[in-house]
């Protein structure tokens, strides 16, 4: 009887060992098979750095370079960066009239989806300085829906927020009377600039929403002082410099005078992450018409630049070599049909994280490209390359028609080979940039005609130009000139804009006007005719007016004198000016 109750406990005893053995044996074949479903979505997620939690790490397996990092939330701060979105760009075009909201929405979608602590803008918002009622309704509906909710905000902000936000004290995150859980910090571009007697831009009625956080307006333009927004997220801290678009010659000249000023945290500098949002010209464009990459501080970690809408947002050094790092975003639109439009446009993810006290916090951009933008394809042809001389119109309406086709094929290839769902792709738009210098021109309307079911910008597909004319320097005493040192010579203005057209007739004049420099004429029809705004004009002429007074009071009853350095601000009718 023992021997049978002894083998019976064995029997038992074994197959409970083994009972668990293939428990055990289960639950670890199910455990590998969670984290290879988890890997495998993630590297085929167009998302990159998607996270999951697992015990005490924070793994992120990242989709872009397919590999593992260990990151720590706690001390991370995610900002994702996008500028230039001009919302309400052509609302009134049938085909391209949404585009600009529905690419503003993925934005604000991946925001969420990254699970970032807080969007940052660059500028120019929107495309016009009054955007329509319609474009503002919908563009307060994606605040309300992607930007409010129950979700705590992580960051801390450590500065004094009266002087970050003058006009209601406090982060809107932090206002007690709403739930924010996107926060959105935004600086004004040049196309939503403030404006008017109150100088008052979209931004600000955002802002009075509480659905934006705006930052960066300079009260005084010829003397700047710039205050950091102090933010902090565990050990890694955020010094955020933002300054609104001011006229390029402007700033250029108050650079120049010194009369920029940088407010830096006066505690533990070197444990700041120094981030400054920029919107001004980058690439030259006259003698005083940009901000040279120069004038910017050396202790600048990252430089946000917004305007210009190529997109180059992976951090390069600037030019001098030192560590001060720039990112270029780009638009999420296309609006001028140039050749830096035909680069894929792109958000980024910004991450900026500390690991112990005391380290200098480091940085890394994550591309992410956006889905939702048109398709845009951009070609510079020369006729006299592919047609003989004596060619007539209808050689060259057949070469740019086989140029065109060529052109939608290809785009449409590059779609499909980027694994988008054909039923979904908008219609491309094409420019076909022409150099026709000796050959006859066609009719575009009526070229665009061919095209008006498959692409989505018909009536301006090609744009006509003549070969630069260069002027020969005077002659050396050998009688002969060198075409070396010849400069090509001033084109006219395009007939598009009326202020241009107004400028060239000023400087063109035998008879100059006495009391009113050219630029704040052009200025001010700018703002008459783009702003609608209805008292530029008069505020102009009791500007000059009043300056003018001011000359004659002094003894100088001579005509005005063009090169004279004065203000010149977009802002003329300021009580200041």
């Amino acid at each position: 009887l023992f021997s049978v109750s002894f083998l019976l406990f064995i029997v038992f005893l074994w197959l409970f060992l083994l009972l668990l053995f293939f428990l055990f044996f289960f639950l670890l074949l199910f455990f590998l098979l969670l984290v290879v479903v988890l890997v495998v979505g993630c590297c085929l997620s167009s998302y990159p750095c998607c996270r999951c939690r697992w015990f005490f790490l924070s793994v992120c397996v990242c989709g872009c370079c397919r590999r593992w990092c260990i990151m720590g939330d706690s001390n991370t701060i995610s900002i994702l960066i996008a500028t230039d979105c001009h919302l309400g760009y052509c609302e009134r075009d049938p085909i391209r009239g949404a585009d600009s909201l529905e690419t503003f929405e993925e934005v604000l979608q991946l925001a969420l989806r990254e699970n970032v602590d807080m969007v940052l803008l660059g500028g120019d918002l929107f495309h016009e300085n009054k955007p329509s009622r319609e474009t503002l309704m919908k563009t307060m509906e994606l605040f309300r829906r992607y930007c409010m909710g129950s979700r705590e905000c992580s960051l801390n902000i450590v500065s004094d927020q009266a002087i970050n936000f003058p006009r209601f004290k406090t982060v809107n995150y932090m206002d007690p009377n709403y739930n924010i859980s996107l926060p959105v910090f935004s600086i004004h571009g040049n196309h939503d600039d403030p404006s008017g007697e109150k100088v008052l831009c979209a931004l600000d009625l955002l802002s009075t929403a509480n659905f934006v956080n705006y930052f960066g307006k300079a009260d005084q333009p010829d003397d700047v002082s710039i205050s950091p927004i102090c933010l902090t997220k565990g050990l890694t801290k955020l010094a955020l410099y933002g300054l609104g678009n001011i006229r390029d010659d402007r700033l250029h000249r108050t650079f120049l005078k010194d009369k920029v000023k940088w407010i830096c945290p006066t505690e533990d500098e070197e444990s700041w992450f120094n981030l400054l949002v920029l919107h001004q010209n980058r690439v030259k464009h006259g003698e005083r018409n940009y901000i040279p990459e120069t004038f910017l501080p050396d202790w600048m970690q990252l430089v946000f630049w917004g305007h210009e809408h190529k997109c180059e947002i992976q951090a390069k050094r600037r030019e001098t070599g030192d560590p001060v790092f720039i990112t270029q975003p780009g638009s999420t639109v296309a609006t001028s049909l140039s050749e830096g439009e035909a680069e894929r446009k792109c958000c980024g993810i910004l991450r900026i994280r500390t690991t112990a006290e005391g380290e200098a916090p480091k940085f890394k951009i994550d591309t992410i490209p956006l889905k939702t933008v048109r398709p845009y394809a951009f070609k510079a042809i020369i006729l006299a390359d592919y047609l003989d001389e004596g060619a007539n119109e209808r050689d060259v309406e057949q070469l740019l028609e086989n140029e065109t086709k060529a052109m939608i094929k290809d785009i449409l290839k590059q779609i499909k080979s980027q694994n988008q769902d054909q039923s979904e792709t908008k219609r491309p738009l094409i420019r076909l940039k022409v150099e026709y210098t000796g050959f006859p021109t066609i009719s575009v309307q009526r070229f665009g005609q061919l095209f008006s079911h498959k692409v989505a910008n018909p009536r301006d597909i090609l744009l006509f130009h003549r070969k630069r004319v260069y002027a020969n320097k005077p002659s050396t005493s050998n009688g002969t000139s060198s075409s070396s040192t010849s400069k090509p010579m001033p084109q006219q203005p395009e007939p598009s804009q009326i202020e241009d057209l107004v400028l060239n007739i000023i400087m063109t004049s035998t008879d100059k006007p006495h009391a009113v420099l050219p630029t704040i004429f052009k200025d001010a029809i700018k703002l008459f005719t783009q702003s609608e705004e209805p008292e530029a004009l008069a505020h102009m002429v009791a500007y000059a007016k009043k300056k003018h007074v001011e000359r004659l009071l002094r003894g100088d009853n001579g005509p005005i004198p063009y090169n004279e350095d004065e203000d010149c601000d977009d802002n003329v009718d300021e009580e200041e000016e």
